[in-house]
């Protein structure tokens, strides 16, 4: 038997104090999530239906097929900073007419959706998306422009946005604008880079100079609806394609358009049905402790993700730290690498390296579940070849080209997160829970080394080294990497694609799964050299 077995006691201590912990965790997530789903506040989002527009998420709503999900991505981009949270688009994967889309839709009730540095690299992450796993694009225009007083971030890399549209659609990969509203300055490439246009009567605007600035330019009188209105790129400019009435006309011109795409996925089928786990997901909320230096078996949550909670364990004996293995998700082949005690040793990098390499050669894609604080420092370790078995294991992921995708569970520090395929390493999706963490290391241990070189140098010159000041340094940061380790902060920088909550890690990964099998699934056998 393969099934997997659960020792989990729903009525111990531990379990109950690892759940409260999880559900006020997710509270306080609800909370940022709540600052994103408000976009520019009430007075903004008034004026907006005044003018008898469609807030983003509803045009998306009326967009994507009823009934079906919508994986929205990045939710928490530019948390932490001077922007709104949410970055002031919406972006995500939902399915119109049966087809997998990438959606990019401007909110304009934040700051007009002009673009900011979050805004670009979210809509940037979204197009890498798109691309890696062959998705159309379909943009809902109505922006502004660049958020002039961050032009100097946002002006010289912005020109990667309008790149990569011609990228997809060279790629084949169909990309569709429908303009709402202004679409302004450089924001009018995206219309005319696009291989489908839909503009709207009275009300979509496409110029790159607008009136005032013809004006100052030129000393040409115009009008908006003259220079770039919905009727003139129709009947003259040309560069409309379709001519909707109002939004929900935009809005089904945009679902006709994807349906004529003839559009098949070029990866492979599931080969099951898909069978639910044959344990509750509801108890992922207990597995993961509070305190992260407890540990917890991954072997709990893969019974709660894989179909009929079925897993083939790969050495199961062999390098422990790190639990390897088959399974199904949704009916789609996936193999599992998942952090077990934390510590990756010489035994588990190499443990790895093959199972990567395994899984290429027959094409499976890789889920990597992470809880590691790092490989094994030490004399002995060292001696005995941390340093290349490490390697190994990194070569391994980074030349891998089965696709990758990662959820942080609990730790991820130091070279593990390198290992685990973290944000550097291209996995095709990125997740975290929001017990997780990660950094160069747990924030004691970066103060307690901080504070040991300090103190040594300060003996060096001959100081002595005060223990108050010391004591104040390490707890100054401590707090400072505990801030910077959570997964708000990190989900803000786009470190990760979003912070999910674990009962949705299933229908998430079958989501991904889905998305990433638009594309061909190839593995490799072309390798780095492996240090042995």
């Amino acid at each position: 038997m393969t099934t997997l077995r659960s020792v989990i006691d729903r009525e111990s201590a531990e379990y109950r104090a690892a759940q409260e912990t999880m559900i006020s965790k997710l509270a306080d997530l609800d909370e940022e999530l709540a600052g994103a789903l408000a976009g520019g506040g009430e007075k903004k989002i008034e004026r907006h239906r005044r003018r008898g527009k469609l807030l983003a998420r509803e045009r998306i709503e009326l967009l994507i097929d009823e009934d079906s999900a919508f994986l929205e991505l990045c939710p928490l981009a530019g948390y932490g900073s001077d922007f709104q949270v949410g970055a002031s688009v919406v972006t995500g994967i939902g399915v119109v007419e049966g087809v997998e889309c990438m959606i990019v839709a401007n909110d304009p009730t934040v700051r007009g959706g002009t673009s900011n540095p979050w805004t670009l690299r979210k809509t940037l992450r979204a197009n890498d998306i798109a691309l890696q796993n062959r998705l159309p694009v379909i943009g809902m225009v109505e922006s502004g422009g660049a958020d002039l007083p961050t032009q100097k971030e946002v002006f010289i890399p912005g020109g990667r946005m309008f790149r990569d549209l011609t990228r997809l659609s060279a790629a084949g990969i169909p990309t569709i604008a429908r303009v709402f509203g202004n679409s302004t300055a450089g924001g009018a490439y995206v219309p005319g880079m696009s291989d489908h246009v839909v503009m709207i009567e009275n009300q979509s605007k496409v110029f790159l100079g607008g009136p005032p600035l013809v004006k100052m330019a030129t000393g040409e009188e115009s009008d908006d609806e003259s220079l770039g209105g919905a009727a003139m790129h129709a009947r003259q400019s040309g560069l409309a394609d379709y001519y909707a009435k109002d939004e929900p006309d935009a809005i089904r011109l945009g679902r006709r358009i994807v349906s004529r795409l003839n559009w098949r996925k070029a990866g492979p089928d599931p080969v099951a049905e898909p069978t639910p786990p044959r344990f509750d997901p509801d108890e992922l909320l207990g597995i993961v402790p509070g305190d992260l230096k407890i540990p917890f078996d991954p072997r709990e949550v893969i019974a709660r993700v894989v179909d009929d909670s079925d897993f083939d364990e790969f050495k199961p004996e062999y390098g422990t730290s790190l639990c390897t293995g088959w399974a199904r998700i949704n009916g789609y082949p996936i193999g599992i690498l998942a952090n077990a005690q934390g510590v990756l040793f010489s035994a588990e990098a190499q443990k790895a390296t093959q199972f990567i390499q395994l899984a290429n050669r027959s094409n499976t894609p890789l889920l990597f579940l992470h809880n590691t604080t790092g490989y094994m420092v030490g004399k002995e370790y060292e001696q005995n070849g941390i340093i290349k078995h490490g390697a190994m294991m990194i070569n391994a992921v980074s030349n891998s080209t089965v696709p990758h995708i990662s959820i942080l569970l609990g730790a991820s520090y130091g070279a593990g997160h390198y290992g685990m395929c973290g944000r550097a390493y291209d996995p095709r999706f990125l997740f975290a829970w929001p017990s997780a963490k990660s950094a160069v290391m747990g924030a004691a241990q970066l103060a307690g080394v901080i504070s040991m070189v300090s103190n040594a140098a300060a003996q060096a010159r001959g100081s002595a080294v005060d223990p108050d000041a010391d004591a104040a340094m390490r707890a100054a940061i401590e707090n400072q990497i505990e801030e910077q380790s959570v997964p708000a902060f990190l989900s803000g920088m786009l470190y990760d694609d979003g912070v999910i909550d674990p009962r949705d890690t299933r229908t998430i990964l079958g989501l991904c799964l889905s998305a990433i099998h638009n594309a061909p699934v190839e593995g490799t056998t072309d390798f780095g050299v492996f240090r042995m």
